[in-house]
């Protein structure tokens, strides 16, 4: 296949980090959007290095998707010991496998420039405590800004918003000052956050636009290759929530790609068949594992609870560019013809070929597994 697919890679990877936030607050109240207020600190940071253009984007992707391995993580670690307590449980004795997962899982996003070891890093110590025992200088130094932004966001969500929690994390940042973390990136938070008022915008979601701002969402072109390693990068986040769904998505992608191209789509839309189908379960980030994995029938109240992750997909993925198309033929695999589907209630004249075939490809997929 030579047609190329065009993605707004940036908003999907933000669109992510909604989800990845989701299970982040399953293992500690973190407020959502910690991946971009973790973004945003690390570009705002990025100024006192002069860091721009492909730098700054791969730095802010880093950064949207550092905890890309925490489903993964969840699921082949913290359960075998039945063990899911706190984000401390992932910045101690365990931490350096959800790194290495995540370093892995980073290698099928199209980066421009290189950032080897940044997600594997990202959790290292100045003074060479941390997992790997890897001081400053041998940490990259987007690694070095994330671990940072990182940390101060997950303080700023303990500690509240106003002067209190400003002033909490500079005598913080001071106190670890080349123990946790090295003086130039804390000359770097500083120089970025001069005062409490510059910081505030983080507790009050103000931030978010200046992030896009900042950071173009330029849509890139694809070639089939590089679209089915970002969709099965996604699907393989969406798949590890539950040992229920192991490769449901990935099974859905490619069931519903194959079924495009042999009733005769061109090769876009068998391409967009495929990310439909690796996504269109990306809404269950954010229902509880205790209903996704629950061994009885649910009553009727979980049941509910279940349906809104059609609509949790719906709504992610509409904040990706241009995206309309995919979103719907993901979101909407849970319509029926005669109008009882969820979560919209479309009736027959309201779903096109596209819909209703991810509709009859995620039930082959659900009864096959």
């Amino acid at each position: 296949m030579k047609e190329e697919l065009s993605i707004d890679i940036i908003g999907l990877a933000g669109a992510c980090s909604y989800a990845l936030d989701c299970i982040e607050a399953e293992l500690v109240n973190i407020k959502n959007k910690h991946g971009k207020r973790v973004a945003y600190i690390s570009i705002c940071m990025a100024e006192y290095w002069k860091i721009q253009g492909d730098e700054l984007q791969d730095l802010a992707m880093c950064a949207l998707l550092h905890d890309n391995a925490l489903t993964q993580y969840i699921s082949e670690e913290l359960k075998k010991d039945s063990v899911i307590h706190c984000k401390k449980d992932l910045s101690e004795k365990k931490t350096n496998l959800h790194c290495i997962y995540g370093e892995k899982n980073i290698t099928k996003i199209p980066f421009k420039t290189d950032v080897s070891n940044v997600i594997l890093y990202h959790h290292e110590h100045a003074d060479g405590t941390g997992p790997f025992q890897k001081k400053w200088n041998e940490i990259p130094l987007f690694a070095r800004i994330i671990h940072l932004a990182d940390t101060i966001d997950i303080i700023g969500n303990n500690t509240g918003s106003g002067n209190n929690s400003w002033n909490f994390i500079c005598q913080f940042l001071l106190k670890n000052k080349d123990g946790l973390f090295d003086s130039e990136c804390v000359n770097a938070f500083f120089h970025a956050f001069t005062h409490s008022e510059s910081f505030i915008c983080l507790s009050d979601n103000s931030f978010e636009m200046k992030l896009w701002e900042i950071i173009p969402r330029q849509k890139r072109v694809f070639d089939w290759k590089t679209c089915k390693n970002v969709a099965d990068f996604f699907a393989k986040i969406v798949d590890y929530k539950s040992s229920f769904t192991s490769r449901h998505s990935i099974g859905v992608a490619e069931k519903a790609a194959f079924f495009a191209q042999y009733i005769g789509y061109d090769s876009i839309n068998v391409q967009k068949m495929y990310l439909a189908g690796a996504l269109h379960d990306i809404g269950k980030m954010a229902v509880g594992n205790e209903i996704l994995e629950k061994p009885d029938k649910l009553t009727d109240d979980e049941f509910s609870k279940m349906k809104n992750h059609a609509g949790y997909t719906y709504l992610i993925l509409s904040e990706v560019n241009d995206f309309e198309e995919i979103r719907d033929w993901a979101a909407f695999h849970h319509e029926k013809l005669n109008g009882k589907g969820y979560p919209f209630g479309k009736t027959a004249d309201e779903l096109n070929e596209q819909e209703r075939m991810m509709a009859c490809v995620d039930i082959y997929q659900a009864l096959t597994e």
